[in-house]
C-alpha cells in the first residue's frame, strides 16, 4: 500500500452488465482526493490496458495482492457473451463462462498478463474471493456449462520479484458449494459468508465463518441467524457487505400486499457479539420488472457526482410544475410529506437542492422513536 491517504483508499471498478445487456471491459481507479466534514471529492481515472486485456465480463472477481512491496490486481472468472462468430439473432445475448484464466493487472503501468493454471479447469462465475497479502482464496461459484456449484476452494499465490511474476494455484479440501454469496469481514483474521444459492431456486440459509491462522484456512458453520418468515419463504435475495461485519439483505415483497412492488431490507450483524441481535427491517418502494436483473436503480439512492456542485442548481433554472396526471401515485414513498414544522418541500415547487438529487428530494431515515423519514434539506445536511 502507498503512503498517501489517496493511495490507501483506492477502489477498482471493472466490467459489469447493464440493464440493456451491454457488457463493459473498462477498468477504472477511483480514489479520494479531498475529504472534509462537508464534502468528499473523488477522482475516477480510466486505465488503458495493454497486453492480455480481460474481455468484457460480469460475475467475476477483482482483488489486489501485495508482495515484496509491490501490488497487483487479479481478475478471475465471470461470464461474457459467446464469440461473435457464434452469435445469431436468436443467440445474440447468449453468455458463457469466461476461460479459467488468471489476469494480473499492473495499475501503475497499465500492463495485463494472463496465466493458465492447470488446477483451474472450468470457468466460474459469482464465486467468493478473499485476498490476503500475496494470496487469493476462491470459494464456490457457478459453472454455466455444467450448471453445477462445485465445492471449490482454490489458493492462488502471487509472487512479485524484480523479474516476471510467479503465479501458482493449489486445490484445498473443504470448499463450499455456493454462488452469489456475500462476504463480510468481522476481524483481521475472520470472515463470514452469508446468503447465496446452493441450487438455482434454493437459497443457502447456512452461514459460514472463515478464519485464518498461520496461513491456514478453516471453514466452519456458524449459528444460523434467526431468519424472518419473509426471508425463509422468498425465492430470491440479494445484498452487499456494509463493512464491520454487517450485511445488507433485500427480498421482494409479497405480491398480495397493497403495494406489490415493495422490497424488504434487512441488516444482519455477523460480528460475534451481535450474532443473536434482532435483524432490523426497512421497506422501500421500488419499480420492478419481471427479471430482477433488469431493475432500475433506486431513485433515492446516493450517487457519486464528480463535477456538479450543489450550488450549480439555483432558483433561476426552469422546472416544469408538477402534473399529477404525468406520474403514478407516489405518496406511499413519503417524498412529499411534511417532515418537520419548518418543512417547506412542496410537490409543485420543489427544485433540486443537492447535486445528488434527480427528480425526488433526498431523505434520511431517522430511527428515533418509531422511526420516520426526514428531508435532508430540512435537516440542513451538507
Amino acid at each position: 500500500k502507498g503512503g498517501l491517504e489517496s493511495e490507501r483508499q483506492q477502489y477498482i471498478i471493472h466490467g459489469g452488465k447493464t440493464p440493456n445487456n451491454e457488457l463493459s471491459d473498462k477498468m477504472y481507479v477511483m480514489s479520494v482526493v479531498c475529504k472534509n466534514n462537508k464534502k468528499v471529492t473523488f477522482r475516477c481515472t480510466e486505465k488503458d490496458l495493454v497486453g492480455d486485456v480481460p474481455e468484457a465480463r460480469y460475475g467475476h472477481s477483482i482483488d489486489v495482492v501485495y508482495s515484496r512491496g509491490k501490488s497487483m490486481g487479479v481478475v478471475f472468472g465471470g461470464r461474457s457473451y459467446i464469440p461473435s462468430a457464434q452469435r445469431t439473432t436468436e443467440k445474440w445475448n447468449t453468455v458463457a463462462d469466461c476461460l479459467p484464466h488468471v489476469f494480473l493487472v499492473d495499475f501503475e503501468f497499465g500492463c495485463s498478463t494472463s496465466y493458465i493454471l492447470p488446477e483451474l479447469q472450468d470457468g466460474l462465475s459469482f464465486h467468493v474471493s478473499i485476498a490476503r497479502n500475496d494470496t487469493i482464496y476462491i470459494l464456490g461459484g457457478h459453472s454455466l456449462a455444467n450448471n453445477i456449484r462445485p465445492a471449490n476452494l482454490y489458493r492462488i499465490r502471487v509472487d512479485l520479484p524484480l523479474g516476471s511474476p510467479a503465479v501458482n494455484c493449489t486445490v484445498l479440501p473443504g470448499g463450499l458449494s455456493v454462488s452469489s454469496a456475500i462476504l463480510t469481514q468481522t476481524n483481521n483474521d475472520e470472515f463470514v459468508i452469508v446468503g447465496g444459492y446452493q441450487l438455482e431456486n434454493q437459497k443457502r440459509m447456512v452461514c459460514n465463518i472463515i478464519s485464518f491462522e498461520d496461513n491456514k484456512i478453516e471453514i466452519r458453520e456458524m449459528e444460523t441467524p434467526d431468519w424472518t418468515p419473509d426471508i425463509k419463504h422468498s425465492k430470491i435475495w440479494f445484498g452487499s457487505n456494509m463493512g464491520n461485519g454487517t450485511v445488507f439483505l433485500g427480498i421482494p415483497g409479497d405480491n398480495k400486499q397493497a403495494v406489490s412492488e415493495t422490497y424488504y431490507f434487512y441488516m444482519l450483524k455477523c460480528a460475534e457479539d451481535d450474532v443473536n441481535e434482532d435483524q432490523k427491517t426497512f421497506t422501500n418502494s421500488q419499480t420492478s420488472t419481471e427479471d430482477p436483473g433488469d431493475s432500475t436503480p433506486f431513485e433515492d439512492s446516493e450517487e457519486f457526482c464528480f463535477s456538479a456542485e450543489a450550488n450549480s442548481f439555483n432558483g433561476d433554472d426552469e422546472f416544469d410544475t408538477y402534473n399529477e396526471d404525468d406520474e403514478e401515485d407516489e405518496s406511499v414513498t413519503g417524498y412529499w410529506i411534511t417532515c418537520c414544522s419548518t418543512c417547506d418541500v412542496d410537490i409543485n415547487t420543489w427544485v433540486p437542492f443537492y447535486s445528488t438529487e434527480l427528480n425526488k428530494p433526498a431523505m434520511i431515515y431517522c430511527s428515533h422513536g418509531d422511526g420516520h423519514w426526514v428531508h435532508a434539506q430540512c435537516m440542513d445536511l451538507a
